[in-house]
């Protein structure tokens, strides 16, 4: 990775089989059309992969699965996890396959101070060998990282720190990111925001929805960076009321059950997620007739 415009990262989901096994060989297949519809990279193991849903052997093979790719790709191994004994693992283990890059949540649920977080970061860095990715993910991590504190200005101004996966709508906090640190490498999360972090520089987008709809954000990421304004805004603005819809149905299982619609069987999203319903369904069909153009 480097500093200038890395392009279009695909959020991969985990396809499960019928008896919500993890399938791997879905995986692949995924993976090889997001490349022949021109996939920059691979986030393996975050949010749309149902992370938190996975147990440790399932993460891991999902990272095992995925790492024929390295060589042809980026890959990016996310290890978050409650504890820093297992984002440590998690980030062993990537590294051991391969790996070059790992990124992790902040850790959850305890309410850990600046401190507590700060040392978790420092610790995967020190315990991988790796920098590591942040993954600002304040609306489910419900952890906000504050540039005003100077624990967390020291670590995103740290070695220990490679870049930020910004989902987040708040852009300016990614263009202070860039203030403190210009040598962060930042990835718009938001699929939603992607031209808008695009014009403040952001080095690259990382997307749950670029699994099933890559080549139109391709035609936004080309329209913006030949200065078709007009036209990277409209085709925003069609991605975004699809997005609208997936969120509304619920994102996960939404886009699950579009790739199958498109012929990539990954199952169903694993419970509590439920799948969407016959009129969902429809209305899904519909947005995306609207509003897609391959």
């Amino acid at each position: 990775m480097n500093a200038k415009r890395l392009g279009i990262y695909v959020a991969s989901v985990t396809p499960f089989t019928s008896e919500d096994k993890f399938n791997p060989d879905a995986l692949v297949a995924l993976m090889e059309r997001n490349l022949r519809e021109g996939a920059s990279g691979f986030f393996l193991g975050g949010s749309s992969a149902e992370c938190f849903l996975l147990s440790h052997s399932e993460r891991v093979a999902m990272f095992e699965a995925a790492v024929q790719f390295k060589g042809r790709t980026e890959l990016i191994a996310h290890v978050g996890a409650l504890s820093t004994k297992e984002a440590v693992e998690y980030g062993q283990e990537a590294k051991a396959m391969g790996y070059e890059h790992i990124a992790a949540t902040p850790p959850l649920y305890y309410g850990f101070g600046p401190k507590e977080v700060c040392g978790y970061y420092y610790d995967i860095a020190r315990g991988v060998g790796l920098p590591v990715i942040v993954y600002n993910f304040p609306g489910n991590t419900k952890r906000e990282f504050d540039l005003g504190n100077p624990d967390y200005r020291a670590l995103f101004s740290s070695d220990a720190i490679e870049g930020v996966k910004h989902t987040n709508e708040v852009v300016y906090q990614l263009e202070r990111f860039m203030e403190l640190n210009p040598k962060l490498k930042l990835f718009n999360g938001y699929d939603e925001t992607m031209i808008a972090t695009m014009a403040y520089g952001c080095t690259g987008s990382i997307g749950s929805t670029f699994n099933c709809m890559l080549p139109h954000y391709e035609k936004i990421y080309r329209a913006f960076e030949e200065g078709r304004l007009e036209d990277a805004r409209i085709l925003q603005h069609r991605a975004n009321n699809i997005m609208e819809a997936l969120c509304a149905v619920g994102l996960i299982p939404a886009v699950k059950y579009v790739l199958c619609k498109q012929g990539n069987d990954v199952g169903l999203a694993r419970s509590p997620f439920i799948g969407p319903t016959k009129a969902q369904k429809t209305y899904l069909d519909g947005v995306f007739a609207k509003n897609l153009e391959w």
